[in-house]
């Protein structure tokens, strides 16, 4: 039998993962499952429109705006609260090129660049988005009056006397922000003042991002 805990006088089942709002919450607190649970979902879309769409005769720049509209969503789904680890990002880029490949109906053995599948759609980096995504929630928060909750996570300090526990750290969504900034020139209080100029940090998020 799995350990229970009780919460107000009912007993609640302890499991690794489940789902909630869409997103898979795993007990490692890690987002690589989540990922892994959006790619598997995204997949199975592609392949389901593999015959009626990506083989057809629609012309490749339809079939780049109906992957944007209806596929790409279902991907990126909560994905501007995911802290990414480096193999992450190698998987979504994977990913990303598989996909881009369907829509060009390009097969394993025609041996055809990663760039010059790029260069054909003219799309960026699905890793490109994410950060997008990240960096639109970021401004969002940081726009946020001072006493919100999700804002006093962003900018409260750690007490004093507070020490990290023995082992490797865990990457968290602040980490890979703080990372994201860091690839801007951007430190966290700056960031957070450039932010109350929405359509800076709009153009910063978006453009910054993805014609890099």
């Amino acid at each position: 039998m799995p350990p229970t805990v009780t919460v107000q006088g009912h007993g609640v089942t302890v499991i690794e993962e489940f789902v909630y709002l869409g997103s898979l919450i795993h007990s490692s607190v890690q987002s690589t499952h989540d990922i892994n649970h959006r790619s598997a979902i995204t997949h199975a879309a592609m392949q389901a429109l593999d015959n009626q769409i990506w083989r057809s005769r629609v012309s490749t720049s339809t079939k780049l705006k109906l992957y944007n509209t209806c596929i790409l969503p279902i991907f990126l789904y909560g994905s501007d609260c995911w802290a990414v680890l480096k193999t992450d990002t190698q998987e979504i880029d994977a990913f990303d090129q598989w996909c881009l490949r369907m829509l060009l109906c390009i097969k394993w053995h025609q041996f055809v660049r990663n760039d010059e599948v790029r260069r054909l759609m003219g799309q960026p980096k699905l890793t490109a988005i994410v950060l997008s995504h990240r960096l639109t929630l970021f401004g969002h928060i940081a726009r946020m009056n001072d006493n919100a909750d999700a804002k006093s996570i962003l900018t409260t300090l750690p007490p004093e006397d507070w020490r990290r526990p023995r082992g490797r750290p865990h990457i968290t969504c602040l980490n890979t922000i703080q990372q994201d900034l860091r690839s801007h020139n951007l430190s966290l209080p700056e960031a957070l003042d450039m932010a109350q100029n929405w359509s800076l940090w709009r153009m910063k998020s978006t453009y910054g991002t993805t014609q890099s």
